[in-house]
């Protein structure tokens, strides 16, 4: 049989024995144990369209030279579809000067150091749209680990406590002014699902505000980014 003939035959073959893969397809592997199932990638093992889901968790906030801080979340959201969906977000924050601050403090003579000028984030309201159009699978220690992508973009209003005035007084070095402030928001998730209703998420919550300068001069960007784990239940 010429190398032509072979071309033809295993054309021919081809078309014949072509197999769509679609999301009923499973393929067998021997190796994993005990679940023997792997799903094809076009499938989606756990759905989110037209589901709700409540999460509570905590973490730390990641911004601020002169603070420490942590943070206590309460989550809820709807997906519309697999992609789109709506999140409503609570988070109370615990924040203290650290040991910079108190150092800067009393770091000149007598203790008469600079003040220095700090924002402690005090709670925390937000309204998102989420998207998610990605998701991945992990195999590890011969485990699948179904993972969605989520990001978001909204609206949050910010409570606070600083120390505006006593950064420009040292007379008024132990006053403290509360302000709230209405920004933008933005959050990158990961969403681990342990089963169909339970699931563990990592979130990077971010909010920016135009805020008036710690001298009074004008306005500045102030943003806080919190970074937290929850634990998540899917009705």
């Amino acid at each position: 049989m010429t190398k032509c003939n072979l071309l033809i035959v295993f054309v021919v073959c081809s078309f014949f024995l072509k197999s769509e893969a679609s999301e009923k397809d499973v393929y067998d592997f021997s190796w994993l144990d005990p679940d023997k199932e792997v799903y094809v990638l076009q499938n989606r093992k756990f759905r989110k369209k037209e589901n709700a889901t409540i999460h509570f968790g905590g973490g730390i906030t990641t911004s601020g030279a002169f603070i420490n801080s942590t943070s206590l979340q309460a989550r809820f959201n709807y997906f519309f579809g697999e992609e789109l969906g709506v999140e409503f977000l609570y988070a109370k924050n615990y924040g203290k000067e650290n040991e910079a601050a108190l150092l800067a403090q009393t770091s000149g003579p007598q203790g008469t150091g600079t003040i220095p000028f700090r924002r402690i984030t005090k709670n925390y309201t937000g309204a998102y749209v989420l998207w998610s159009p990605f998701y991945s699978k992990i195999n590890t220690f011969n485990k699948i680990v179904y993972m969605d992508w989520i990001m978001g973009l909204g609206v949050v209003s910010l409570a606070e406590d600083n120390n505006k005035l006593a950064f420009r007084s040292a007379s008024l070095r132990n006053t403290v002014s509360s302000e709230s402030h209405l920004g933008l928001s933005w959050q990158a998730s990961m969403k681990f699902y342990v089963s169909e209703h339970w699931n563990i998420r990592a979130d990077l919550t971010a909010g920016h505000f135009n805020v008036e300068k710690a001298s009074g001069d004008g306005k500045t960007l102030f943003s806080n980014y919190d970074a937290t784990l929850s634990l998540g239940y899917t009705f």
